[in-house]
């Protein structure tokens, strides 16, 4: 029977060397035993961007890449879009399993308690400016939640942890909409916890003269099912920024708040607007072979295909693609969908996308939908920031209770100088500029 190690010959120094394999990888530490000599400190592995290095085990959420696969908690992500909803979602995320009906109410009726916010929160609020962005005040905001909840230090407290999950999955959705709504000055609204969880989000947001807003049904149903899709998706940027800033002992308001702050960036969770802002720049249908060439040229780049995990289908893209008809029946189709779906049917199409295993993934259609729903461009990581507070939390507690977790520290490897010494600024021969120097870049 094959045995579950690797062998490794150090061609250095001709030793051999048998390291243990689990769960289809080995331990970064167990390198560090392989030396070139006496003052060695050991073999390093080299992965800026955690192109293949494993950070944590998780028992949340599994992406097979090569075969266009997401499950949360072991449940096909196709089968919780088309049956559950958020809030439903977000227990099976955050605990493990999905409710029955009584533990479900008494979970809506948590998060409902919680979706109030402190009255100083609309003092910080409008200390931003008319046209700040609304994920930059939902960053301070979150951040400064942590000055309000003092127990939220205690995080090696169950309750503790379990009451700051519910607070934050209450009130972001809050925080959100009083952020949209700053920017075009209205007056903040309060929750209407008669509604669900995306029917209140919309009503913070969209309410003006009436007593009671009644979301339209089938935006609403919209919005649940794109929160849903968004709720995680295992060690990405954002995600690993929460784990990694709260490997340091920190509050989850801080470290949501560094979530927030890695989601705020378009490679991230602003994605979905460069999409749309490519869409509108390529401008018709017909325009979208040139737009595919000069893509190939390496003139431009092609928004919302081929996140480096997925090889195939992104699942999450084939539910939105449906979900945009379903609002463009209520909106009025968006003409920038069928300069999307021109450019789905010829990249699939195309040896250059087939070769490279290149498609469409969640933010090629999530844009537009959420365009086609009267959002502004600025609000879609904002959009992508509530649903995935439920992820964060559970990445968090995870990281929290594990054994293995230390403060994040990786290593690095030095390209600078050698060991130099001080001189007096008058016998300082004049400064070399390098290009490869990060002083230089600043």
């Amino acid at each position: 029977m094959a045995k579950e190690t690797l062998t490794i010959t150090d061609n250095r120094t001709g030793k051999t060397y048998e390291l243990p394999i689990e769960q289809g990888a080995i331990h970064a530490r167990d390198l560090g035993q392989i030396k070139a000599g006496e003052h060695d400190p050991g073999l390093l592995s080299y992965d800026p961007a955690f192109l293949n290095t494993a950070s944590c085990r998780s028992q949340i959420a599994f992406i097979d890449g090569d075969r266009g696969i997401l499950r949360d908690r072991g449940y096909p992500i196709e089968e919780i879009a088309a049956q559950s909803n958020y809030l439903e979602t977000a227990y099976l995320i955050v605990k493990g399993e999905l409710p029955d009906a009584e533990h479900y109410a008494r979970w809506e009726r948590n998060i409902t308690l919680h979706t109030m916010v402190h009255k100083n929160i609309k003092k910080f609020m409008d200390g931003f400016r008319y046209d700040a962005h609304p994920m930059g005040m939902l960053l301070g905001t979150i951040g400064a939640l942590s000055t309000f909840y003092p127990d939220a230090k205690e995080i090696h407290d169950l309750e503790s942890r379990r009451l700051q999950t519910r607070r934050l999955i209450g009130k972001m959705p809050t925080l959100a909409a009083w952020a949209y709504r700053h920017r075009r000055g209205l007056p903040y609204l309060q929750p209407d916890n008669e509604l669900s969880y995306a029917g209140n989000f919309l009503s913070m947001l969209f309410r003006m003269g009436e007593n009671r807003y009644k979301p339209d049904p089938v935006l609403e149903h919209a919005l649940d099912v794109l929160f849903i899709l968004h709720a995680d998706h295992e060690q990405n940027c954002s995600t690993n920024a929460v784990r990694a800033v709260g490997s340091s002992g920190v509050d989850p308001y801080s470290a949501v708040a560094a979530g927030i702050a890695a989601l705020y960036g378009p490679l991230h969770g602003g994605a979905n607007e460069a999409v749309v802002r490519m869409l509108q720049e390529i401008g018709s249908a017909a325009a979208v072979p040139r737009a595919i060439e000069r893509f190939k040229r390496g003139e431009s780049r092609l928004m919302g295909v081929g996140p480096r995990i997925y090889k195939n289908f992104d699942p999450r893209g084939k539910i939105i693609k449906q979900l945009a008809l379903e609002v463009f029946d209520v909106t009025g189709r968006n003409p920038l969908i069928d300069i999307a779906m021109e450019l789905e049917r010829i990249a699939l199409e195309d040896d250059y996308f087939v070769q490279r295993r290149l498609y469409p993934n969640v933010d090629f259609y999530s844009g537009v939908i959420y365009q086609a729903m009267g959002f502004p461009l600025e609000m879609f990581p904002v959009l992508f920031a509530i649903p995935r507070t439920s992820g964060w939390l559970a990445q968090w507690a995870e990281m929290v209770r594990d054994p293995e977790q230390r403060i994040s520290r990786p290593r690095q490897l030095y390209t600078g100088a050698e060991e130099r010494h001080w001189a007096p600024i008058e016998s300082r021969p004049k400064p070399s500029v390098r290009e490869d120097m990060v002083s230089e870049a600043i």
